[in-house]
């Protein structure tokens, strides 16, 4: 696999931040400006109902001068805030099922680029959609914020920076994947042991990250404000057919919206410590493998490349040891707890405010039964001692 070094560089994978873009821009030269200037202004124009008014008075800007990646991931970041503020609208009683070509054209032109789908992704709203406010100062909630805003104020600045932190917190261990893999090469056991105790402490403390989102994210103001502008069309009832890009594409599309299982980092950790998620029709293993299509295209090779080394799970299997079965089950227990507290924060969220069991998420599933479907599968592959 190569030293960390190589994995940051050949994957797009940042040293201390993991798949987070690092330093991402904030604004983008004429033409491109008019978007910046849309994006930054959406819940005035929201709440004044100029927001269409605006979109359908745009020029089509050619992506040409979108040169390097930075530039091309903030303007995908802004084309799906806009393009979700289309659709959507002042929530979704008045929902769009064409979006214009001025849009339409340049946004799926640039997906296509980047590899990625026209809509709003993890990858664009979590992992490209920061900054610092002091450029010196620490990467903690009270010195970032985002980029831009959706309707519910504070709100959307909680859902996703805490998502980020979480992020980047578990991102920390990517540092030692060469080490676990060289360890299980070399059959040495107290490398493995050290790599994997890594792990999992960097595992507990996303998980502590994750405790943020009660301070900073209302479960009312999340549920029927923040959740409508982040919901796809697939699977919707709302757009039952999907979305028709004008200009680029004749029939109407499908896409999922953001969700935390087009977030690599948890996949990783699945790969890496074996862990299989049970595989059939309806499955959660055919959803998270759908969600790849979501990541950046380096990312999704990265995935592809832990899949094909060594087995981590095979090797302490055969090795027998209490102490090593031990470490591993800490990396395995941080993931069920992971997943359990993603439950209560779905619980918390979106089935409590809806008042009602059965709820799609943002990704078009059926939510509390595959997140219960993950955890227990995860839960299951615990060694005995």
């Amino acid at each position: 696999m190569g030293s960390s070094q190589e994995i940051f560089e050949k994957y797009h994978i940042d040293e201390e931040l993991g798949f987070a873009l690092p330093k991402p821009l904030e604004e983008l030269p004429p033409p491109y400006d008019e978007w910046i200037s849309i994006a930054k202004n959406l819940p005035e124009l929201i709440e004044k109902n100029k927001l269409r008014e605006r979109v359908d008075q745009l020029q089509i800007h050619s992506i040409d001068g979108l040169k390097d990646h930075k530039s091309q991931r903030l303007a995908h970041l802004t084309l799906g805030y806009i393009t979700m503020a289309y659709v959507w609208n002042q929530g979704d009683k008045d929902v769009r099922e064409v979006l214009p070509k001025n849009i339409a054209v340049p946004y799926c032109e640039l997906s296509e680029k980047l590899g990625l789908p026209p809509i709003l992704v993890y990858a664009d709203c979590v992992l490209a959609n920061w900054k610092k406010k002091d450029p010196n100062g620490p990467m903690t909630y009270e010195n970032m914020d985002v980029l831009f805003w959706f309707p519910g104020g504070d709100c959307c600045k909680g859902f996703f920076l805490v998502s980020l932190l979480v992020e980047i917190a578990a991102a920390s261990a990517i540092k030692v994947i060469p080490d676990l893999f060289k360890a299980v090469t070399n059959e040495d056991q107290n490398a493995l042991q050290k790599a994997l105790r890594y792990i999992a402490s960097s595992l507990q403390q996303a998980r502590k990250e994750f405790e943020k989102i009660h301070k900073y994210v209302d479960p009312n103001t999340f549920y029927n404000v923040l959740r409508i502008y982040l919901s796809g069309w697939k699977n919707s009832s709302k757009l039952p057919k999907g979305l028709k890009y004008e200009g680029f594409s004749d029939t109407p599309r499908e896409y999922a919206g953001g969700s935390a299982a087009q977030s690599s980092i948890f996949q990783c950790f699945d790969v890496l410590l074996g862990i299989q998620q049970q595989s059939g029709e309806e499955s959660a293993a055919r959803f998270l493998q759908e969600m790849r299509k979501y990541m950046p295209p380096t990312h999704r090779k990265f995935l592809l490349s832990l899949e094909s080394g060594p087995s981590v799970r095979e090797f302490v299997l055969s090795k027998g040891d209490t102490e090593l079965r031990a470490d591993y089950n800490e990396c395995v227990k941080a993931m069920v707890s992971l997943r359990n507290y993603h439950l209560e924060i779905v619980r918390k969220y979106i089935v409590d405010p809806s008042c009602q069991q059965a709820n799609k998420g943002t990704g078009g599933t059926d939510l509390m039964t595959f997140l219960k479907s993950v955890r227990d599968t995860t839960k299951s592959f615990k060694l005995e001692k």
